[in-house]
């Protein structure tokens, strides 16, 4: 069994969007045949999991139309042409809770839905959160974000994942993140 990248045969755009190109791709099939590949390409994203001084978890409230609801999930934002994923996680903490970490820890890479779409989240802890000063310049949300930002305990928060209040699954993923780097902190 082979585990090097198969090469497209051909690829056509269909869709450009101002985040992501939908493309089909026709790939060889290893057992003969192929198949055309229907394939969301995504800049990549960083997600947040600003922690406050009290160990609390602040969380963003915004509508999410795909879903039609209001969602309650970690900050997260599409990485820009080039940016480097702490400078983006830095410049979306500041967007969308109005906060600047003083330490931002990596937390792992995923790629959530890797059968039709490319994007790779990362994830960082963001700590010692403060007020932006002169010399941190002005960040602003989106047209589209309209954001209500509240810190929880993260009992509260696995409470919401229970009772279905937090649906996203990225915020599932960060706060198992810092669960898992606690607990295996609390073992040495």
């Amino acid at each position: 069994m082979t585990h090097e990248p198969i090469v497209p045969r051909e690829i056509r755009t269909v869709f450009q969007g101002r985040i992501f190109t939908v493309r089909i791709e026709t790939i060889p099939l290893p057992k003969g045949g192929e198949l055309a590949v229907e394939i969301v390409r995504h800049p990549g994203s960083v997600v947040i999991v600003p922690m406050t001084s009290a160990g609390e978890i602040v969380l963003v409230r915004q509508y999410r139309h795909a879903v039609g609801r209001w969602v309650w999930e970690l900050p997260a934002g599409t990485l820009k042409p080039g940016e480097d994923v702490e400078r983006a996680a830095r410049r979306e903490c500041q967007e969308e809770i109005g906060l600047i970490p003083s330490t931002l820890r990596r937390l792992g890479s995923f790629f959530p839905t890797p059968g039709y779409c490319d994007e790779e989240m990362t994830f960082f802890e963001a700590t010692g959160l403060r007020t932006p000063g002169p010399s941190d310049g002005v960040a602003q949300q989106d047209d589209d974000e309209d954001i209500e930002a509240r810190a929880f305990s993260s009992d509260v928060v696995r409470k919401m994942i229970a009772s279905g209040e937090v649906a996203d699954l990225k915020t599932v993923a960060g706060l198992a993140l810092v669960d898992r780097d606690a607990g295996a902190a609390s073992l040495r």
